[in-house]
């Protein structure tokens, strides 16, 4: 348990310092990539859904107000 113990308070320091002097790491992977990841996802999600809008004749449920009529109302036989 005093293994256990001691790791655990020298993570949570490493942690501490990474968190007050910044990232260990040589560059950020944000800085360097991400404004092309996103780029690249509204591209794709846009062609996406142009293509389910325009090619996949998938019909739409539309408000059918003005277009439908109700049915007539039928008494009951008596």
């Amino acid at each position: 348990m005093y293994r256990f113990a001691k790791t655990a308070i020298n993570i949570t320091g490493k942690a501490a310092r990474q968190v007050r002097h910044g990232s260990t790491a040589p560059e950020d992977f944000h800085a360097k990539y991400g404004t092309g990841v996103l780029v690249s996802g509204a591209a794709f999600c846009t062609a996406v859904w142009a293509y389910v809008l325009t090619q996949t004749g998938i019909t739409w449920n539309l408000s059918p107000v003005g277009r439908v009529m109700p049915k007539p109302w039928r008494e009951a036989d008596e």
